[in-house]
């Protein structure tokens, strides 16, 4: 499902730079708890990221999505739950690269690893309602839209409420491409 054109790597100490290119952006963080970044907090997050493959067992994996060798993009997988296998993706992307399938390759890439390698049973994913441009990167990827969450975050426009979609190992690997 990882678009041919789009890689995905670990994230990286240098990648800061070009990270916060678009971490920085307010349109890039509109529906987001966070941002926009400092230099600072860009820095700590992928500092974060990095620190986070030394820990055993490891729950936070973060990669940089790269088009044409350009890092344009990041995505998150999180295991909130090793007793039952249950895991969460989040992705973020530079808006000049947005209607590209940018997002629909990362959240690929983030499901075939966690149905793959780390063997979970059922991934999630939460978005702002308005965000209707994500919320179709995840019907894409063959996730459930689950319901909605009211009020879960305060953003700086007031009360955020959460869709949520889900997906099941045995529905990724009747996914064309999956695995």
């Amino acid at each position: 499902m990882l678009n041919a054109s789009v890689t995905m790597r670990e994230l990286a100490v240098g990648d800061c730079l070009a990270l916060h290119a678009f971490s920085s952006l307010p349109e890039a963080c509109r529906f987001q708890v966070w941002g926009p970044n400092t230099e600072e907090q860009t820095r700590d997050f992928v500092q974060g990221a990095v620190d986070a493959r030394l820990q055993s067992p490891q729950a936070r994996y973060v990669y940089a999505a790269c088009l044409d060798g350009d890092l344009v993009g990041i995505g998150e997988l999180k295991v909130r739950s090793r007793a039952h296998r249950q895991g969460e993706i989040s992705y973020l992307v530079h808006p000049r690269v947005w209607g590209r399938g940018v997002g629909t390759a990362i959240g690929g890439g983030l499901l075939a690893r966690g149905f793959g390698p780390l063997g979970l049973h059922r991934i999630y994913a939460t978005c702002d309602p308005r965000n209707l441009a994500s919320a179709r990167v995840l019907a894409k990827l063959g996730m459930a839209h689950e319901g909605r969450h009211r009020h879960t975050a305060l953003i700086r426009d007031g009360w955020r409420d959460s869709d949520v979609f889900s997906i099941l190992d045995e529905e990724w690997g009747r996914m064309p491409g999956a695995g």
